[in-house]
């Protein structure tokens, strides 16, 4: 258990949070949350230790191992995966050195032999026996495929390293658990054994995501960085909106009473200030009226973006058709064979499953990004389409400032349109002569999507648009995807994103592909999926989980 007591703590004489008080429990998944810069994993860091708070005090259970999801991607490069893995138990991994050390040497005696009876009697008491198997099975319940197991982890990609580091946290069954942003370059599948996991996980995890389906899962509790203060519900992340929506009208609603009672107080007194009969009441009143100040409702950290989608014209009935697109990796794997699809009007397509690089690769072949090896695409004469990939570095190698850079796709080059439009993407004031080659993900993310409402587009393609965005702007473009006329393809690793967005499915699976007209939810209980999916992936290296 953890214990918080009047902890506070400021940067740059600015305070994040003060006068917290909380309990994280033994059984329970509490999910911590906030906008941008609330502080959020800044509090993680403080209840690891990492960083120092100004004043409170933290308490943990003594005898308690703590762990905590690394953000250091390069950090255990010298080290193999699964050498990696078992350091997420200091205790279990020393003594495995140790005893191997022992057995090592060439003068080893019978005091070597007891003291290495010693270790392997503990070993075997922490489960080492056990450890290797439930490392291989962990790595790949998280997706990382067997013929990575054994390898260094400087072998290992971006997306490979976060696997094995949440797998690192997550060994030997920790009393606390810290995890920030670990569903982060997970796909779905691995996410659902994540939320799996963790939702039979009998000790305390305290957990910081933008993934709303994920928080949904596996949190008991919600703790709400907002207003310098850090609040505590009980149930997961749909519970706490409903309630947070709740408060924010109670409050509205007690200021416009209190707003109501000052504005006839102040009536009263200019009526009848000056009448004899009456000066006594309106001098009451007064008196009561300098009482009572209105309490202006405290600023939320909260901001969302304003995303909203205009197309130039209708889209016509034919919208378009790929056929029999073939495409090669630069190592030649294939990601595309024969791959054919037809898109109609009203469609608003989800592409998912776990050949990401097939659908990357389909979708910069139909924005033109690149060439198919053989095949065809067909756009309709009606259609204009715009693209966001899953790379967008490459728009933002120069020295532009986001109003320069914006002004190059924007109809309207009067500054004031276009920083008027950046205010309602939140750049605003100064920010919006920010370099864009210093932009952070999740700016990067807001700029493209800027891009692409400014297109007037009426087909709109985007490769996991959600990657570095925060739950406020996740559900900004939600709800402007949702709203929008037009046709959506786009793929995702969020599950609530697909499930409120697509009437339709495509899976590419390496042996072929899955096309259905329904939504995600129907499309993970059908029956008839479920035997294909089995069927598709019998024989590989994928695990499936949903």
């Amino acid at each position: 258990m953890i214990t918080v007591s009047d902890l506070s703590l400021k940067f740059s004489e600015k305070p994040l949070f003060k006068d917290v008080n909380l309990k994280f429990i033994k059984g329970n998944c509490y999910g911590i949350i906030g906008a941008n810069g609330a502080g959020k994993s800044t509090f993680l860091k403080v209840l690891s230790g990492e960083l120092e708070h100004d004043t409170g005090e933290i308490s943990i259970t003594p005898g308690e191992r703590m762990a905590v999801l690394s953000q250091d991607h390069f950090k255990y490069d010298s080290y193999s995966v699964k050498e990696t893995v078992m350091m997420g138990y200091p205790k279990l991994y020393e003594i495995g050195k140790e005893k191997d050390a022992i057995y090592e040497k060439p003068d080893f005696s019978e005091e070597d032999g007891i003291k290495a009876s010693e270790l392997e009697a503990e070993f075997g008491e922490l489960g080492g026996y056990e450890s290797e198997n439930q490392i291989e099975q962990m790595l790949s319940g998280l997706g990382l495929e067997e013929e990575f197991h054994d390898k260094m982890m400087s072998e290992l990609d971006e997306s490979q390293k976060v696997r094995v580091l949440l797998a690192q946290a997550l060994f030997g069954n920790p009393d606390i658990l810290l995890l920030d942003e670990p569903t982060n370059g997970l796909d779905l599948e691995s996410i659902s054994w994540l939320e799996d996991f963790l939702m039979e996980f009998e000790n305390c995890v305290i957990v910081v995501s933008h993934d709303r389906h994920f928080l949904n899962a596996v949190c008991t509790y919600v703790c709400d960085i907002d207003y310098g203060k850090i609040t505590q519900f009980t149930g997961n992340y749909d519970f706490w909106y409903q309630m947070s929506q709740i408060m924010q009208r109670q409050a509205k609603d007690q200021q416009k009473k209190r707003e109501d009672k000052m504005a006839d107080l102040k009536e009263f007194i200019q009526r009848f200030a000056s009448n004899a009969s009456k000066s006594k009441q309106a001098s009451s009143r007064k008196k009561v009226l300098e009482k009572l100040q209105l309490e202006e409702l405290p600023v939320t950290s909260r901001k969302f973006p304003y995303v909203h989608f205009q197309s130039e014209r209708s889209i016509g009935n034919f919208v378009l058709t790929a056929e029999k697109i073939n495409s090669k990796d630069d190592d030649g794997t294939v990601l595309l064979d024969n791959f054919s699809i037809t898109v109609h009007p009203g469609e608003k397509v989800a592409f998912v499953g776990m050949e990401h690089n097939s659908i990357t690769s389909f979708f910069d072949i139909i924005s033109e990004q690149k060439k198919a090896d053989s095949g065809t695409v067909t756009w309709g004469q009606t259609t204009k389409h715009t693209y966001m990939g899953r790379d967008n570095s490459a728009y933002f190698n120069n020295e532009l400032n986001i109003t320069d850079w914006l002004k190059q796709y924007s109809p309207d080059q009067d500054d004031a349109y276009v920083r008027g439009f950046l205010g309602r993407m939140l750049f605003t004031g100064d920010e919006s002569l920010k370099k864009v080659k210093v932009l952070s993900g999740g700016e990067k993310v807001r700029c493209m999507l800027s891009k692409m409402m400014l297109s007037g587009a009426n087909v709109l393609v985007l490769d996991d648009p959600t990657n570095h965005l925060d739950l406020e702007s996740i559900e900004s473009l939600n709800e402007g995807l949702v709203k929008f006329s037009g046709v959506v393809i786009f793929s995702s690793h969020d599950h609530e994103f697909i499930s409120t967005i697509a009437n339709r499915i495509v899976e590419i699976t390496p042996k072929g592909i899955i096309d259905r007209m329904m939504n995600f939810d129907d499309y993970l209980k059908d029956e008839q999926v479920k035997a294909l999916r089995k069927e598709y992936y019998a024989g590989t290296d994928k695990k499936i989980r949903f």
